[in-house]
Formats: C-alpha cells, sequence, structure tokens
C-alpha cells in the first residue's frame, strides 16, 4: 500500500505510531498485500490487453488515434500496475527475508542493504502512486478543456513534464527532509516529518478536492454542447449525456473508496503522535481504528489499478486476441482510416474528441451513410453504450453544414 510510513520506517530512531501499525501482525499484513496487489496486478493487465472480436468493445471497427484523455487513462494503468509491483516486491522481500528486514531496526548499521531495500522500495510505491494521482488530475483538466476545444494530442507533453515532474520533485524532496541528516540518524519529532507527509498527501487531496468539481463543469458543458448542436435535447443526446456523468461518478468513486482509507489512517495516527503514551486505555478504540483503517489500505490501495481499468473501459472480457497478424491487420486498417479521414472529411471536433475522450471507444465512421430519416451525413460517430452490447449512430453535420434532426438507427453487436 501506499503510505509516508513506509518511509518513515526506514529511520531505526521512527515515532511510536509508526513502530505501532508496521509491527503489527506484519508478516500477515504482507500476505495480505502480496494477494491484493497480485490480483490487482493480473486482472488490470488483462484488462489492458487486446481482445477478440466480439468481446472488446468496437473492436470490430478500425480506430483512429486515440485522443490525449484515452492515454492519460492508458498512463494512469501503468502508473498503478508499477505500483502494484513494487507492494509485491516489497512484501515479498518481507516475507522471504525477515533478516534483512530486522536490520533496518539497526542503528548505525554497517550492512547497507537493508536501509537500500527500505527506502528504494517505499520510494518506487509513492513514485508510481503520486504520478497515478497526478495523471489523475490532469485526466480531469484534460476531458474539461477538450469539451471547451482548448486541448488536444499536443497537451500529452505537458502533461508528461506536469505529473513526472511533480511527482519525482516531491518525492526526492520529501524523503530528503524526512533522512536529514542521514538515515540512521533521522531528526526526532514530528516537525521535521511533515513536509514529507504533505508532499504525499498534496496530490491525493488535490484529486479528492479538485476533480469532482471539474468533472461537474464538464458534464455541464457536454449538455450545453449537445443541446447547442440541434437546438433540442433528445433522448439519445440525454442518455449520452447520462452515460459520460456516470463514467466520471465511477472514477470518483473508485477513488474515494480506494484512498479516502489513507486520510484516515494518517489523521488518527497524527492523533496518536501527539500523545504522551499512544498505549494508553482511553486510546484503545482510536488504537483499533488505526489498526483497521492500516488493514483496509493494505487491501485497497493496490487494488485501485484494476478497480480504474473498470471505471474508464468497464469489463473487457477474458477473451485475449494473441494472434499477431490480426494485430498487423488492425494497425494497417487503423492507418488507413486515419490517411482516409485527413482527406476525406472534416469531423466536428467537439463531437470527435468528447465521445474518444469519455464514451469507452469511439470510431469515426466515413462513406454513405444514412440517417433515420433519410438523409445523407459526411460523418457518424459510433458510441457504446456503456455496459450495453449496443452502438449508437448519432449524424454529424449533413452536406449543408447543419445538424440533421435526430439520430441514425440503433444497431446490436452480435
Amino acid at each position: 500500500m501506499a503510505s509516508p510510513r513506509l518511509e518513515t520506517f526506514c529511520c531505526p530512531n521512527r515515532d511510536a505510531s509508526t513502530e505501532f501499525v508496521i509491527t503489527f501482525q506484519p508478516l500477515f499484513f504482507s500476505a495480505i498485500c502480496i494477494g491484493s496487489a497480485g490480483l490487482s496486478l493480473v486482472f488490470s493487465i488483462l484488462q489492458l490487453l487486446p481482445k477478440r472480436r466480439g468481446y472488446r468493445r468496437l473492436g470490430q471497427y478500425p480506430l483512429p488515434k486515440p485522443a490525449s484523455s484515452s492515454r492519460i487513462l492508458f498512463i494512469i494503468s501503468i502508473c498503478d500496475i508499477l505500483g502494484c509491483t513494487g507492494i509485491i516486491v516489497r512484501s515479498s522481500i518481507w516475507l522471504g527475508l525477515p533478516s534483512l528486514v530486522r536490520g533496518i531496526n539497526v542503528a548505525n548499521n554497517s550492512d547497507v542493504w537493508p536501509e537500500v531495500f527500505c527506502v528504494g522500495s517505499a520510494m518506487w510505491i509513492q513514485l508510481f502512486f503520486s504520478a497515478s494521482f497526478w495523471w489523475t488530475f490532469c485526466y480531469a483538466v484534460d476531458v474539461f478543456l477538450v469539451v471547451k476545444r482548448s486541448a488536444g494530442i499536443s497537451t500529452i507533453i505537458l502533461y508528461h513534464m506536469i505529473t513526472w515532474g511533480l511527482a519525482v520533485l516531491l518525492c526526492v524532496e520529501g524523503v530528503a527532509m524526512l533522512y536529514y541528516p542521514s538515515i540512521s540518524s533521522c531528526e526526532n519529532g514530528l516537525q521535521h516529518a511533515i513536509p514529507h507527509y504533505i508532499t504525499t498527501y498534496a496530490p491525493l487531496l488535490l484529486v479528492l478536492i479538485v476533480n469532482p468539481t471539474l468533472f461537474a463543469r464538464t458534464v455541464s458543458a457536454v449538455t450545453s454542447l449537445l443541446k447547442g448542436r440541434q437546438g433540442i435535447y433528445t433522448e439519445n443526446e440525454r442518455r449520452l449525456g447520462t452515460e459520460i456523468k456516470i463514467r466520471f461518478f465511477k472514477i470518483m468513486l473508485v477513488f474515494f473508496i480506494c484512498w479516502l482509507p489513507n486520510i484516515i489512517n494518517e489523521s488518527l495516527l497524527f492523533y496518536l503522535e501527539m500523545q504522551t503514551d499512544i498505549k494508553a486505555g482511553d486510546l484503545k478504540n482510536v488504537r483499533n481504528a488505526a489498526l483497521i483503517t492500516w488493514f483496509i489500505m493494505g487491501i485497497l490501495n493496490p487494488m485501485s489499478g484494476f478497480l480504474n481499468t473498470l471505471a474508464f473501459h468497464g469489463w473487457t472480457g477474458f477473451k485475449v486476441d494473441c494472434s499477431l497478424q490480426r494485430r498487423r491487420e488492425l494497425a494497417w486498417d487503423s492507418a488507413s482510416t486515419s490517411a482516409a479521414n485527413v482527406g476525406g472529411y472534416n469531423p466536428i471536433v467537439g463531437s470527435t474528441l468528447l465521445y474518444q475522450s469519455h464514451v469507452q471507444e469511439a470510431k469515426n465512421m466515413t462513406g454513405k451513410n444514412m440517417t433515420g430519416n433519410g438523409q445523407p451525413a459526411s460523418d457518424a460517430i459510433s458510441v457504446l453504450s456503456e455496459g450495453k452490447g449496443h452502438v449508437w449512430l448519432q449524424s454529424g453535420e449533413n452536406g449543408n453544414g447543419n445538424s440533421p434532426k435526430g439520430f441514425g438507427s440503433h444497431h446490436e453487436m452480435t
């Protein structure tokens, strides 16, 4: 799990509350972390693997180059996978090499490997989960800018600079303050550790506080965009707006469930640190609550990776497509489609980015499609309703540059 207590434990003169939670049933706790992180790692990778036709949504159609928001979701999943890998390695060594772990508790130990393992594994976990938080924040910013037609693929470079730069800077700065003047002789007291805890929880709190506001404004902008395109708010547009709202809700629900226990646990441990004796009888309920939330963190923090993929993509199934020939065909089809799009028509930027970024997968369809009232459309965007095996065809602008009334026919995928 991701907690600043992991770095604090590397100090031989660690505080009493850190000693209390980390030394309570460490083998059982490590086994729980391995199980949770292992399941999350396996299913997260399974979710991201290409699927056979009929199982991956819109998989039988060639897809254009994904929007920046789609790339951000993929990067978030990669960060979660790497964070889970760090948890598995750290917990496995904790279980398999107890002598190495005992060396962390020895002050002025001549063997540096216990400290290297402790600090290195803790920083790895913090770095990638912190990067995941920053990317989640950038996703909320990006989807809002996309709807406002102020962002695109080029902004992904700026997001990389912001997320990785801040993640590395805050991680190194926090650890440097914590281990001053050295790991074997960390300063005592709560004051020197506060910067480390702030740098750890700053991106987490940013997502918890700011992302709901950005998502709410994005949904409002989407509603205005859909109404403005045709002057009316049809049932299909209302359904699309609802699906986008539900998707944002699922993303934030997963984030709150997986990471809110960290805030609660840290608050309880800080309260214990301010007491003269954390083993006092009147603090029994606080200690029990701290231990309960600690073990909940060990389960939910690693599972955030898999739960995020469910919120992003839904369940994609077990039918993994391992065919190399099939991948080559999809790559060639995608390139051909992109070339045809460049020379054939100019898609509606707002709609295309909107659907690509917020509703599972989107595909620009060219050719002579017919709308529900028989009018030809220059472009149509196929959108799969979340959790359903249906494709809704929404017509774009007609040949006169006006948006035709109504939507295309309703097709069911087999």
